[in-house]
């Protein structure tokens, strides 16, 4: 029966993501809020499927802890493919740093670009690269988008400590604004491989926010302690 329910959930997902992308293929020559509206859109359709096939509870904790009014960036566990479409229905219209690689993928790639998305080139020293965290502070102060990083650099296990990229030290000391960190629970739901996907409860907590001051390494520190403390108290 669960093998079904992943089947039939499977199906339902991307056949409703590729719907979704060849209707809004007209946004790419648009204004970027119409893309992003889709994205959106996109992130309360997972969502459905999720509670709909998966007989899965969705529980988001701490949305208070969203600044409202300056700017902060968002540092998210990652464990499935859940909160890259997830957080998108939470959050105000993320900008993504992303695997370089993901900007290759057909049509997927182009809404990428289109929406702001951020590439990088991981352990490598690239023209791109160096102007990394340029690029970044120029976005977070040209738009009104929340940063979205996943400080992990690619999705874990529920129960896995993974150390955190240096990166994300390195761009809450370029932005020196505040960091909302976000635990959550989806790789018990739906894991990182594998076809089957499990009923239960997702659970998406944004923390307190972090405060621009700290040394570099401090905040890493700080920010993996809160991520994986809240990760054991709600798987």
């Amino acid at each position: 029966m669960q093998l079904l329910k992943s089947l039939l959930f499977n199906f339902f997902l991307y056949f409703g993501i590729v719907l979704v992308f060849l209707i809004a293929l007209p946004t790419l020559f648009l204004p970027v809020k119409l893309t992003l509206m889709f994205g959106k859109f996109l992130g309360h359709y997972v969502i459905f499927l999720v509670k709909f096939f998966l007989n899965t509870k969705i529980e988001i904790k701490g949305i208070d802890n969203i600044p409202k009014d300056k700017k902060y960036f968002i540092a998210s566990a990652h464990q499935s493919m859940f909160e890259t479409f997830a957080l998108q229905a939470i959050i105000n219209y993320p900008v993504f740093i992303l695997k370089k690689e993901l900007l290759k993928i057909p049509i997927f790639g182009l809404y990428l670009k289109k929406i702001n998305s951020i590439a990088i080139i991981r352990n490598t020293t690239t023209k791109d690269n160096l102007s990394f965290f340029e690029r970044v502070a120029k976005i977070v102060k040209d738009y009104k988008r929340p940063l979205l990083i996943f400080p992990q650099g690619t999705r874990v296990k529920v129960d896995e400590i993974a150390p955190f990229k240096k990166g994300v030290g390195r761009i809450y000391e370029a932005l020196n604004i505040s960091c909302v960190p976000i635990a959550l629970n989806s790789g018990a739901v739906w894991p990182k491989q594998g076809i089957l996907k499990y009923p239960g409860k997702i659970t998406i907590s944004l923390l307190k926010p972090i405060s621009p001051g700290l040394k570099r390494d401090e905040f890493i520190k700080v920010l993996e302690k809160n991520i994986y403390n809240e990760i054991k108290n709600i798987s």
